[in-house]
């Protein structure tokens, strides 16, 4: 699986748009919104940043890292 986006949930705990998040970040609804669907292959520290600040988080509340294994193969040897 790798590096889940949680940035939808971020935006809804601090009761956001994706809209005014671009605005208040002076990126574009399309890069956000490719962003926020997990479809980024990349995203700047400066960008993570700007998104950070406006929403008053963590990099850590917007990424998070899951191991392939734990998708499916619990090592049963199979």
């Amino acid at each position: 699986m790798g590096i889940i986006v949680n940035l939808d949930v971020v935006m809804a705990r601090r009761k956001m748009s994706l809209t005014e998040l671009s605005g208040k970040v002076d990126i574009t609804l399309a890069n956000l919104s490719v962003l926020k669907n997990s479809k980024a292959k990349a995203v700047r520290f400066s960008t993570l940043e700007a998104i950070c600040r406006a929403l008053d988080c963590q990099p850590g509340d917007i990424l998070e890292y899951v191991p392939e294994e734990a998708e499916g193969n619990h090592g049963s040897g199979e």
